[in-house]
C-alpha cells in the first residue's frame, strides 16, 4: 500500500510575486536604456525574495533585520549571497528612482538582469524544495540575451 503526500500550494501573494517578477524580467529585457534595465531587474529580484518571505515568514524579535535582503538572509540562509549582490544594488536602485539615469552602465545593467533571472530560478527551486507548489503554473522567465 503506498501513500501519497500532499504537498501544500503555495500562497496566493507569492504566486502573484513571482508573476509580478517575471513581469519585471520582461520589462528589463524591453528597457531602452540601463539605467531602466537595472531598475527592472533589481524590483524582479526583490519581488523573488519577496515572495520567499510570503512562504517562510518574516524573522521576528527585538533585533529582527530591517530591509528584505537582511529578511530573506534571515530566513533563507541558502540565499545569503544573493542577499548581499542585491543589497549592494540598493543605493543604486534609490539613485536611478531619483532621476540619477547615468549612475548605471550597460554592463551593470546586463549582469543585474541575468543575476535576477538566475536568482529567480533559484527561488523557485528553493520554494519548490520547501514543499511549496502552485495549482496554476507559474511561468518560467525569458532568457536575456547579449546581442553582439
Amino acid at each position: 500500500m503506498s501513500r501519497s503526500i500532499h504537498v501544500a500550494p503555495l500562497p496566493v501573494t507569492a504566486v502573484d510575486l513571482l508573476r509580478r517578477a517575471d513581469g519585471e524580467l520582461l520589462a528589463a529585457q524591453f528597457s531602452g536604456s540601463p539605467a531602466e534595465m537595472f531598475n527592472h531587474a533589481h524590483l524582479a529580484a526583490l519581488r523573488a525574495a519577496a515572495a520567499v518571505l510570503a512562504v517562510r515568514g518574516r524573522p521576528t524579535g527585538r533585533r529582527a533585520p530591517r530591509t528584505v535582503w537582511d529578511m530573506l538572509a534571515a530566513v533563507a540562509p541558502e540565499a545569503a549571497a544573493w542577499s548581499t549582490f542585491f543589497a549592494a544594488g540598493a543605493p543604486l536602485r534609490l539613485a536611478v528612482d531619483a532621476g540619477r539615469f547615468d549612475a548605471v552602465d550597460a554592463d551593470h545593467a546586463e549582469r543585474t538582469l541575468c543575476a535576477a533571472e538566475d536568482f529567480l530560478d533559484e527561488v523557485r527551486a528553493l520554494l519548490e524544495a520547501s514543499g511549496g507548489t502552485s495549482d496554476r503554473p507559474v511561468s518560467r522567465p525569458l532568457r536575456a540575451v547579449r546581442a553582439s
